[in-house]
């Protein structure tokens, strides 16, 4: 790597899809963002956007069969623009990896031994760990001189003690079968804990705080003096908050229910609590927009799918309060986190005893700045700061390349 190399590609390769994001990390400029989606099918489309000199949105459709065939073709759209791959500019490739065990708690060049234990995880991220891995292999060939990083979801997450990591089962049964709570989403949950210290003006090691990470998948964390020390995703990404499609926290019980009585496969049930649960099982809309607009028309089922969502928001706030001890701040953050003012509104309301108070003309101000919608006199900080995670990534590739 040349001294002159300061930018950084970022993919996160999905089952059927690549995003990507090239930045220059001199100042974390982004200078071409862009996505392949529908890899595989007839009608492929790559979206791509550069940055640099106020060139518009570039889109082509068509059949793009596969990885390899879609990261060719990003690096042509690159290539258009000045970017290429072959640029001496370019100093790492980071990748984002769902799935890191306990073996990788930090960002990690990937050798041979790597990928191999990526592999290995593929049975506890089956849906995300083998594009991981396509996305890395695909990438290699195109590059191989140049250092491929892997910045895991999960890394992260390992700070959490035993306590709070082991599920009460058998000892000998979790290990053998890697059975523990891990936690995802740990990109945006460093990235956001540490930008929550810089507004309220401290070091992250002198703040304790919890992190609501709500989108169409939620997580929150405890973090204490930047590192955690409990998150709401277990094992998978099923446990915890009421998501989208995800039903989040159940009775394991209701498994075995559903197997003996309705007649349901392994199959199906996954299927059920993964992808016909959370808001879109409860009243049929997984978009909060949508389901806010239903309220307003006095829609009952929308309704009660909003309450049932915030309960089990507060719920985790009371938890990881009781966890911290000490609350500096309460933050929101990804889609619905940013965006849906009357989320955060009742997320906090009647915890005022918890010294948690929503200003509502700060509330409902729309910005892309981390802010505070908390009024001056509040014991505990109530912010939004938004998520930037393959600035994370990009952040953690160029550093570990440049130790």
């Amino acid at each position: 790597m040349t001294a002159s190399a300061t930018r950084v590609l970022v993919l996160n390769s999905g089952s059927s899809s690549v995003k990507y994001q090239l930045l220059d990390m001199r100042d974390s400029a982004r200078l071409a963002v862009g996505l392949v989606e529908r890899i595989g099918e007839e009608t492929s489309r790559l979206v791509h956007t550069p940055l640099t000199d106020g060139g518009g949105k570039r889109e082509r459709t068509g059949p793009i069969a596969d990885h390899e065939a879609a990261l060719k073709a990003v690096a042509e759209e690159l290539a258009h623009d000045g970017l290429g791959l072959d640029s001496p500019e370019l100093a790492a490739i980071g990748h984002r990896v769902v799935h890191g065990g306990l073996r990788f708690s930090a960002p990690t060049v990937i050798t041979d031994e790597v990928m191999a234990e990526i592999e290995r995880l593929v049975p506890v991220a089956p849906l995300h760990n083998p594009a991981n891995i396509t996305g890395i292999r695909t990438a290699q060939a195109m590059r191989p001189d140049l250092p491929q990083v892997a910045v895991f979801d999960t890394a992260f997450h390992t700070t959490m003690p035993e306590s709070a990591a082991r599920y009460a089962i058998d000892v000998e049964t979790a290990d053998a079968h890697r059975i523990r709570r891990y936690g995802f989403h740990g990109t945006s949950h460093a990235f956001v804990s540490r930008e929550t210290a810089k507004l309220l003006g401290k070091d992250p090691s002198e703040v304790n705080v919890i992190v609501l990470h709500l989108g169409n998948g939620a997580s929150a964390s405890a973090v204490r003096g930047g590192k955690c020390v409990d998150t709401s995703m277990g094992l998978t990404p099923l446990e915890g908050l009421v998501m989208g499609t995800r039903s989040g926290d159940v009775d394991p019980a209701v498994t075995f229910h559903l197997e003996r009585v309705a007649g349901m496969s392994t199959d199906e049930i996954d299927v059920l609590l993964n992808k016909k649960s959370g808001l879109v099982g409860l009243c049929g809309d997984n978009d909060m927009r949508e389901i806010r607009r239903r309220i307003d028309e006095g829609d009952q089922r929308a309704l009660l799918a909003f309450e049932i969502y915030i309960h089990r928001l507060k719920k985790y706030i009371g938890a990881y309060y009781a966890v911290l001890g000490r609350v500096d701040a309460v933050v929101f953050t990804a889609g619905v986190g940013e965006n849906a003012a009357p989320v955060r509104a009742a997320a906090v309301e009647g915890l005022e005893e918890l010294g948690l108070v929503v200003d509502a003309d700060l509330n409902a101000v729309r910005s892309d700045a981390a802010r505070l919608i908390s009024p001056g006199y509040a014991r505990v900080a109530v912010a939004v700061v938004p998520t930037d995670e393959e600035l994370e990534i990009a952040r953690q590739t160029y550093a570990l390349v440049n130790a």
